[in-house]
């Protein structure tokens, strides 16, 4: 829905003012119309203030209007009236000339003529250009203009950051300006039901501004792909970090669908392949997301290498090291020189190698921290220095971690230096001060922790990246796109013919109607062989219309037999080499388009949740990173004794499936290979199913 362009232009009188009419102002305590008025004026906004209320001669000392008429052309218009006022109230401010309207309403019931109210004010705001904030929001916090259109209670202490934060949730929207852990914000937006400003603009207001240096997006609909787009791209290009956490991940695999990538991908995987391919970090829980916030607002990017930390207790060091192995955070091999500078000042007994408890005796715990913190910042393969202590509160300020970390920060100007509390709850809200005040980032939790530092280190890899470069169209391309065009699903046989086309390798085989035509395939092919059902059923073990390893004439003659009663049609296969299973499919989304499904393989596939979805072009280096992502990538180095298994195959595989998609995803609706068996020579696809889309 891309009503209006997203241009920051667009959004300067609803964010950026001269003039507010507050339309529904009230005195009664605890009234959205009460506290709009507290919250304007309260907050310090310096422009002009129109109070809208024939009811009322004057609140707190402020002279009420009759109507908004009598206020004249204002910037914005807050509609702080109920449902059935609204259209009315909307058409005045539109014929007064007010550049935006903000609206808290829920927007439900039936315009006048009739139709939805939400249709009939979408409509009234798009023709006339009035950009409107909601309804069925919370409205928003300018905080660098202490600007405050809100109807609920918001704190009044709120210091301007670096951070913009949108919501479709106005619990969190209100959550994050309460927020106790010093994170700060710039703009906060509760965006409601989007009538006509929908996240994107937001975004794309965001992005001008020159304190912005991170934003943060709790998303329950996209409802503007192209603007979002635009503006992600823009992000993107501006070297802003956007987060995101995306919610409504309700499973397709409910309904019946006709493949297992389709099954696996879930109606989350478009937005979460779209999201990726645009440098968007996604988080799971609003406590990852204030942490990856929080690092991602600092100047600093990580540095090549790993993570190196220093901690005050060696059980918290020994958890460190387990749930930085759980999140994939690399932890880095100090060079000799910093070994020695550590052992120098460690006590007896303490291990001079990274991670670091330096603790001991506590005797003169800052010089030995800070020698410390100091050899591992300096050392060529830490890329972000972590002091990981529980951030308590203390006697005395000498005694703080916090001036320890800050002093650090002022000496190390190329590397990230974190504060990371292991228990969130037992921070000291003065130190906790101390180190946003000083630019410090400080995360809450172990693990939430190290989730945030494993985005910093994404974003600096995906940095590094080069543009990928697609592979050129293959000869038989058009003969595809007709062939897809008639819709419903390929015969497998012509399903692995497209795969082969494209440069995947497939496994050998033939089409045959008859035993002794079977029987003749096994011998040309060589046995052992494999013998399918060809009678267009897309789960064929569900039926048992697959029998592997047959090794003589008669086995094949006998599995025949049993298959004849799903028809005649079968397909010989050669039996692939044995390896590891691997699921690689496409998935067409009508909102973000076709993307990519790597996961686990073989007849479990639904039943794992160890998948990434991508969306294309991609090349070898981001394939290879996507396998490394799947906890089955370990399986690939080699199991009880089988060789390790050759992931360059695997992504050449994936990379040949992403010029597939470039160049025929919008004839095909899913596309399942499953298994790919990548073994010790290579990889080969054993079974595929293609759907086209219809219409």
């Amino acid at each position: 829905m891309s009503a209006l362009a997203p241009t920051s232009d667009s959004l300067q009188p609803m964010l950026e003012p001269s003039s507010v009419a507050i339309v529904g102002a009230s005195p009664r305590a605890g009234s959205v119309g009460h506290h709009l008025v507290r919250q304007l004026l309260g907050g310090g906004y310096a422009g002009s203030v129109h109070l809208v209320n024939p009811g009322h001669p004057e609140i707190d000392g402020i002279a009420c209007l009759p109507s908004l008429e009598a206020a004249g052309r204002v910037d914005l218009a807050v509609l702080a009236v109920a449902n059935h006022r609204l259209e009315e109230q909307l058409s005045v401010a539109i014929e007064t000339g007010a550049g935006a309207v903000a609206i808290f309403s829920s927007c439900v019931g039936e315009a006048s003529d009739g139709t939805p109210l939400a249709h009939r004010l979408r409509t009234l705001a798009v023709e006339a250009g009035v950009p409107i904030c909601g309804g069925n929001g919370m409205g928003f916090v300018h905080v660098e203009r202490s600007l405050r259109v809100t109807g609920w209670y918001q704190p009044w202490e709120l210091v301007p950051g670096g951070i913009t934060f949108l919501s479709h949730s106005g619990s969190l929207f209100s959550a994050m300006l309460h927020n106790h852990r010093q994170v700060r914000f710039n703009l906060v937006v509760s965006c409601g039901n989007e009538l006509t400003t929908t996240m994107d603009r937001y975004l794309a207001y965001a992005l001008e501004r020159p304190s912005t240096r991170a934003v943060g997006m709790f998303v329950e609909a996209v409802r503007d792909p192209i603007g979002m787009a635009a503006a992600l791209t823009k992000a993107d290009a501006s070297d802003i970090p956007v987060v995101a956490l995306k919610v409504g991940k309700t499973e397709r695999s409910r309904a019946a669908v006709a493949t297992h990538s389709d099954a696996i991908a879930g109606d989350h995987a478009g937005f979460e392949a779209f999201a990726r391919a645009h440098g968007v970090h996604l988080v799971e829980t609003p406590e990852e997301m204030m942490d990856t916030l929080q690092l991602m607002a600092s100047p600093r990017r990580a540095a090549p290498g790993g993570v190196g930390s220093v901690h005050d207790s060696g059980g918290e060091r020994s958890l460190f090291i387990d749930l930085a192995a759980r999140e994939r955070v690399p932890l880095a091999t100090l060079g000799a020189d910093t070994r020695r500078r550590i052992a120098a000042v460690l006590d007896p007994g303490l291990e001079a190698d990274n991670p670091v408890d330096a603790w001991g005796t506590g005797h003169g715990f800052d010089d030995v921290f800070g020698e410390c913190l100091d050899a591992i910042a300096a050392d060529d393969g830490v890329g972000v220095v972590v002091l990981s202590v529980d951030l308590t509160p203390e006697e005395q300020v000498s005694e703080s971690y916090g001036r320890v970390a800050v002093e650090l920060a002022g000496s190390v100007l190329t590397k990230p230096v974190v504060v990371l509390s292991n228990l969130a709850g037992a921070v000291d809200p003065v130190e906790a001060g101390f180190l946003a005040d000083h630019g410090v980032p400080l995360l809450r939790g172990t693990a939430s922790g190290l989730k945030a530092i494993r985005h910093a280190l994404d974003r600096r890899d995906r940095a590094g990246l080069a543009p990928v470069v697609v592979g050129a169209a293959v000869p038989s391309l058009e003969d595809w796109g007709r062939r897809l065009l008639s819709g419903g699903a390929l015969p497998e046989t012509e399903a692995l013919d497209l795969l082969a086309d494209f440069g995947l390798p497939t496994v050998a085989r033939t089409l045959v109607a008859s035993r002794s035509e079977a029987e003749e395939a096994a011998r040309r092919i060589g046995f052992p062989v494999a013998l399918k059902t060809a009678m267009g059923i897309a789960h064929k073990t569900e039926v048992d219309g697959v029998h592997l390893g047959l090794e003589t004439e008669e086995a094949v003659s006998e599995a025949y037999a049993h298959l004849s009663r799903l028809g005649p049609h079968a397909l010989v296969q050669a039996m692939a080499p044995r390896g590891v299973e691997v699921a690689l499919g496409l998935v067409r989304d009508e909102q973000f388009g076709t993307f990519l499904v790597l996961g686990a393989g073989g007849v479990l596939i639904e039943h794992f949740a160890d998948i990434i979805v991508m969306r294309g072009p991609l090349d070898r280096v981001r394939a290879l990173r996507a396998i490394e992502s799947l906890r089955i990538s370990s399986l690939l180095d080699g199991w009880r004794g089988s060789p390790p298994a050759d992931r360059d195959s695997l992504a050449a595989a994936i990379v040949s499936l992403s010029d597939l998609a470039f160049h025929l995803g919008d004839r095909i609706q899913s596309l399942d290979i499953n298994p790919l068996i990548v073994h010790a020579g290579g990889c080969v696809a054993v079974d595929a199913l293609v759907v086209s889309r219809t219409g």
